[in-house]
């Protein structure tokens, strides 16, 4: 998964990664956040086939190797027992003693019994990707996140894509205007005010365009507002997007639903002339469309094969 691919979500992945975007926690102690990391290495080894998570040696060593590298905001060790016992307030998993009975006090908590629903998203990769990738942008400080994620494989996002990994989950506060213009602010001029089905470039002295950040995956029907879900467009070209008329193939090629409408016109102004034409993209590769949402559009709109 690259830095800027942001994966169509299940339900599911949006609940837990709603819940991992919003852990109680203090931003001095990130034992949660940490532990969680953790726990996604555990998964990603097959170590999680059971469901239960054992509070032993081992968990204690893997946990103590990320504190390292937040060990300069308290002196003290980490204690395991903290989060192990404590995230049972986010329903992540049960804390257990050791006859399997739950657990009322963390110093008798050495097991504990993951979510089902949880253990099934962990088993996916794109999950693990983007529950790291929402935990370091979250809980933790710039000096600490570009060794955690070579920790955790990952290559290290520009600043702009870690801003939105970190409320990307968040249930949203801001009224719809307000996550339109921010949508609209990183999408636009990732395309430089252009087009990128017609190429047709405009933005007036006063700021003002004739373009649409247009939604892959549309908001409404579980599409995040990241600008790798966004795509610039003239607004009769999003019209026709939006209600399928045309899609865009995994390799950014036109794909058009020639069967399903009757136009005329100047040829160099009608969709179906544009059919196998390549999508303009932006110079950035960061902000080219994610291929889950482009897929999701294709499924949506009943272009199996394309």
């Amino acid at each position: 998964m690259s830095p800027a691919l942001v994966s169509s979500v299940s339900p599911e992945w949006t609940h837990w990664l709603n819940v991992l975007s919003e852990l109680n926690t203090a931003p001095e102690a990130p034992h949660k956040p940490l532990l969680l990391l953790v726990v996604c290495d555990l998964a990603q080894e097959g170590k999680l086939g059971e469901g239960i998570l054992r509070r032993d040696g081992g968990l204690v060593f893997r946990l103590s190797s990320y504190w390292r590298i937040v060990a300069e905001r308290r002196s003290a060790k980490p204690d395991i027992r903290i989060p192990f016992f404590h995230l049972r307030k986010e329903k992540v998993w049960q804390p257990l003693e050791a006859d399997g009975r739950l657990a009322e006090d963390r110093t008798r908590a050495v097991l504990a019994r993951l979510d089902a629903s949880f253990l099934v998203c962990l088993s996916n990769a794109d999950f693990r990707t983007l529950v790291r990738r929402t935990l370091i942008a979250k809980y933790f400080e710039p000096y600490e996140r570009a060794e955690l994620y070579t920790l955790v494989g990952l290559e290290a996002p520009p600043d702009d894509i870690i801003a939105m990994d970190a409320i990307r989950f968040l249930p949203s506060k801001e009224s719809k205007a307000k996550r339109d213009a921010k949508f609209s602010f990183r999408v636009i001029p990732a395309y430089d005010y252009t087009c990128a089905l017609t190429r047709y470039r405009m933005i007036a002295v006063n700021g003002t365009t004739a373009l649409d950040a247009a939604h892959i995956r549309q908001f409404k029907k579980g599409g995040s507002n990241h600008p790798t879900n966004g795509i610039a467009l003239s607004k009769t070209a999003h019209w026709l997007f939006d209600r399928g008329f045309w899609s865009i193939t995994h390799d950014l090629r036109v794909v058009v639903a020639a069967d399903r409408f009757e136009e005329m016109g100047e040829e160099a102004y009608l969709l179906k002339k544009m059919a196998g034409r390549e999508l303009l993209r932006p110079t950035d590769h960061r902000f080219w469309p994610d291929p889950a949402c482009l897929a999701w559009h294709r499924r949506h709109h009943g272009y199996e094969s394309a």
